[in-house]
C-alpha cells in the first residue's frame, strides 16, 4: 500500500490568513458627534485600557470585539473613541491611528500640540532629577 504524503486539508484559513489585503492607503476618519481622540495611558488586559482624551477626561476604554485581536494597541497610541450615552467615565475604542495618520491629524489641527505622536514613553514629563538610575559599571569594582 503506498504511503500517503497529504496531512489532511482541514485548517487552511486559520494557517494562511484570509487575504486581509490592507496594504493600500486609507482614508484619514474623523470624529462625529459623541466620538473623542484619546491616547492611550495603560493597558489593563482583557481588551481594556486607560486612555486620556482631548477633552481632558481619563476613561476607562473596551476594545470592541472585531478590533480585539486583529489590531495591536500600546501605550501611547492615537485612538478614535466612542462615547457612552450614561457612562461619561466609558468609553468604546472604534479605531487606532497609524503614526503618519495621527500625524496629519495634528497638522489638521484635530489633535492639540500636547499629544506626542511617535513617542511611546507617555510618561516622560513624570520623570526628575531626584529618579534613580543603575549604572552597571559599579558591579565590576566589587
Amino acid at each position: 500500500m503506498p504511503k500517503s504524503n497529504s496531512k489532511g486539508k482541514g485548517g487552511k484559513n486559520r494557517r494562511r490568513g484570509k487575504g486581509g489585503g490592507e496594504d493600500e492607503k486609507r482614508e484619514l476618519i474623523f470624529k462625529e458627534d459623541g466620538q473623542e481622540y484619546a491616547q492611550v495611558l495603560r493597558m489593563l488586559g482583557n481588551g481594556r485600557l486607560e486612555a486620556q482624551c482631548i477633552d481632558g477626561v481619563k476613561r476607562l476604554c473596551h476594545i470592541r470585539g472585531k478590533m480585539r485581536k486583529k489590531v495591536w494597541v500600546n501605550t501611547g497610541d492615537i485612538i478614535l473613541l466612542g462615547l457612552r450615552d450614561f457612562q461619561d467615565e466609558k468609553a468604546d475604542v472604534i479605531l487606532k491611528y497609524l503614526a503618519d495618520e495621527a500625524r496629519s491629524l495634528k497638522a489638521y489641527g484635530e489633535l492639540p500640540d500636547t499629544f506626542r505622536v511617535n513617542d511611546t514613553d507617555t510618561f516622560e514629563e513624570e520623570r526628575d532629577e531626584n529618579d534613580d538610575f543603575f549604572d552597571f559599571d559599579d558591579i565590576n569594582d566589587i
